[in-house]
Formats: structure tokens, C-alpha cells, sequence
């Protein structure tokens, strides 16, 4: 099949792709909580044909293709919202309190539509394509959970896809990302400092042990990682976001909690950290009297983007949108490709070679000026056939060339 087969069947289905975010959009639900999602997922995969299965908590997975081969290739979706109130006045705005503001029903639409693509040609595809939409990745725990279930087994997947839309971006609405190989997405940890004190009158303090003065050592002291324990090349962010603690003015405060991230670009600075931040915090307790206790939570490691997985869909998006629509992201400039958001697609790169593809779906000047996680975001709905299209045609090339 040619590339502009795969484009005239997105573009024959770009209402039906449209429908389906816009349901997704107005039913926003988060973390592995889809109860809706999920079966409207399955709904329309069983429409077009697909057997699915549920996979972990909240996961679904289907397969296309004649399976004649050993060759799998995996296209992924995430499915999960923010516990954000929607601020879009978009007639299809969802109002529950949550909100995709991050792009997933968009992710999930396009998947939906590339398997429809794929169904309809599943006579002339080599090997299987494996469709997995995954629940929590805002939280970085679904990717992990699905990969306990085993879902990169039966069949075994032999290489990865992904694409995250942008909104903001300064560029042409569909333009193709291409990541640089190596590390695209920065290794990230949520973690909690719970520190107990002793409260007391605030007119005794010395019969007390007051945990907010403790996290503001604590807090300060963190940052001295950054600035005195990293070298210029070490790149990694530690924020504390959350510190609570006390009830009253005039009491001193028996506990205080501390919540934050931190960020890196490379796992032995990750570890580096975590480590430092416990050493670090649990010795300004015991200098003050206070009992620390430090926890990390949900969290993932570098993202990893195959070097030769690279190559070969770089020159595939090519073919099917031609070199005007594709950029490399070394065209921004390293400031601009060692940030973002960390992404829990990383689980699967440490066991297939991955891509991580980046769409611009929204240009500033067109109307988008809000980014990621705003609650005006809203997205260029165009870009989803390309992203449809995209999905379908890299994964047909990929079986067609590996088998």
C-alpha cells in the first residue's frame, strides 16, 4: 500500500475521529478510574472488528494484522485526564472536574482511528500491530502496571510508538516531531516528607519542637543539591510544591508534610538525588528533635528513544507527509529538547526500542496560546487524521520492513 492510501482513510474517517475525542473530552476521567472511557474504547473497537482485553487496572489492548510472523509492533494510547476544572468554553467541555488537559482523549481518538485504518488492511499487514490504551500516566503508574500484566507478552512486542500532541507550539498544526536518539523525557519521582514535631503554646516554644521551622531547614537545605552537589552537564530539577503544616497562630506546629518532584535526564543522577534527599532531611530532623520520614511514590525512569526505531520512522512520516511536515528535534536546540514533562512510556522503552513522536496542534497565533495542564488549553482538532495516519502508516512500514 502506498502512503496516500493510508492518508485518503484518515481523511475518509476524520468526522468519526473527531466524534470520538469529543466524547473522551466531555467524559474525563482520571488516573485508573475510566469506567466510561474504557467502555467506549471497547465499543468502538469492537465496531470495527477488533477482539480486546482488559490488561491490569483500567488498561485495554487489541491486536490487528494476520500474525504470520513473529514481528509485533506496539502503538500506544493514554486514556486519562487531570483532576482540573475545565476553563475551555468549548461546547463540549467537560464538567465533572476533571479535564483532558493534556491531550489524551486526543491520543486515544487518533489510536481509535488508526486502528480502523489497519482493520480495513489487516489482509496486507505483516505481523501484528498491538493497540494498548493505558490509564494513569499523569499519575506515571499505568505504562508499569500494564507491563506487570503482560502486556508486552503474548505476542512479545518488538518495537514501540507513541505520540504526545503539543498545544502552544510555534509551528504548523501537524508538523511531526522527531526526537533525537538516546533520552527523550526525563526520569521523575513524586515524593512526601512527613515531619513530626512536637507542638506546644506558642508562648513556650521551648517545650515544643516546631516541625514548620524544621521543613523550612529542610527545604532550604534541599536546594543545595542542585547548587552545590550537580555539576553544569548534570541536568535535574528538584521543586518542593505542597508544605502544610500548624492550625493556629499561636501554637506551635506538631507536624508539618512536604510533597514534590524531582527530575532528571539520566538515572544515576536520579538515584543520586533520591538519595541525598533522604540523607539530607532526615539529618536537619535529628539536629532539631523531629522524627522524618521520607516516602516516594509513584514514579518512572528515563525515557529512552531507539536510535535505529528513529531513523526508520523519521524517514516513513517522510514519506507519507513529506519532509515539510516532519522537523527534528535538534532543530529547536538543546533547551528546548532537554525539557518537558516526564512520561511513563519510558517503562516500555526499558524493554523494546521505543520512539516517542511529538505533533504540533495548535499554533499561538491561531488562537492556542494556552499550554499543557492549563485549564483554557484547547487543541487544533486537524491534526488528528495526521496523527491517525501517522499511527497506521508507521506501523504497516515497520512490520513490512522487519519481517
Amino acid at each position: 500500500m502506498t502512503a496516500e492510501t493510508f492518508l485518503n482513510d484518515a481523511k475518509e474517517i476524520e468526522n468519526e475521529i473527531t466524534e470520538n475525542r469529543r466524547f473522551l473530552h466531555s467524559h474525563a476521567e482520571t488516573g485508573f478510574e475510566l469506567t466510561e472511557t474504557v467502555a467506549f474504547v471497547k465499543e468502538k473497537l469492537q465496531e470495527i472488528g477488533c477482539e480486546c482485553a482488559d490488561c491490569g487496572k483500567g488498561g485495554v489492548v487489541a491486536l490487528v494484522g494476520k500474525g504470520e510472523s513473529d514481528c509485533v509492533f506496539l502503538l500506544r494510547a493514554d486514556m486519562d485526564a487531570l483532576p482540573i476544572k475545565e476553563k475551555s468554553d468549548l461546547g463540549f467541555s467537560c464538567d465533572t472536574g476533571n479535564m483532558h488537559a493534556c491531550g489524551h482523549d486526543m491520543h486515544t481518538a487518533m489510536l481509535l482511528g488508526a486502528a480502523k485504518i489497519l482493520k480495513k488492511h489487516e489482509s496486507e499487514i505483516e505481523g501484528t500491530v498491538k493497540l494498548i490504551f493505558q490509564p494513569a500516566e499523569e499519575t506515571l503508574s499505568g505504562a508499569k502496571n500494564m507491563i506487570e500484566n503482560g502486556v508486552l507478552k503474548n505476542p512479545d512486542v518488538n518495537g514501540a510508538m507513541m505520540i504526545h500532541v503539543l498545544a502552544g507550539f510555534p509551528i504548523k498544526s501537524g508538523t511531526v516531531i522527531i526526537p533525537n536518539a538516546g533520552v527523550g523525557a526525563p526520569a521523575a519521582d513524586y515524593f512526601t516528607i512527613n515531619i513530626q514535631g512536637k507542638g506546644c503554646h506558642g508562648s513556650t516554644p521551648h517545650l515544643g519542637i516546631d516541625s514548620l521551622s524544621v521543613a523550612a531547614h529542610i527545604l532550604l537545605g534541599l536546594q543545595e543539591i542542585s547548587a552545590r552537589e550537580l555539576g553544569v552537564a548534570d541536568e535535574a530539577l528538584l521543586t518542593i510544591g505542597s508544605l502544610h503544616g500548624g492550625t493556629a497562630g499561636n501554637v506551635i506546629a506538631d507536624t508539618a508534610v512536604m510533597q514534590g518532584t524531582l527530575r532528571a535526564f539520566d538515572d544515576k543522577i536520579r538515584d543520586k538525588i533520591k538519595k541525598r534527599l533522604v540523607e539530607i532531611s532526615e539529618s536537619i530532623g535529628n539536629a532539631y528533635h523531629a522524627k522524618i520520614t521520607v516516602t516516594f511514590g509513584s514514579g518512572c525512569p528515563t525515557l529512552i528513544n531507539d536510535e535505529n526505531l528513529v531513523k526508520e520512522v523519521e524517514e516513513n512520516t517522510k514519506e507519507l507527509l513529506g519532509a515539510e511536515l516532519v522537523v527534528n528535534a535538534s532543530a529547536f536546540g538543546d533547551e528546548n529538547t532537554h525539557r518537558g514533562g516526564s512520561e511513563d512510556f519510558s517503562y516500555v522503552s526499558k524493554e523494546v526500542p521505543t520512539v516517542m513522536l511529538g505533533m504540533a496542534a495548535g499554533e499561538p497565533e491561531k488562537g492556542f496560546q494556552y499550554h499543557q495542564h492549563h485549564p483554557k488549553v484547547t487543541f487544533d482538532e486537524g491534526v488528528l487524521k495526521i496523527g491517525s495516519a501517522v499511527m497506521a502508516y508507521n506501523a504497516f512500514k515497520w512490520l513490512e520492513d522487519n519481517n
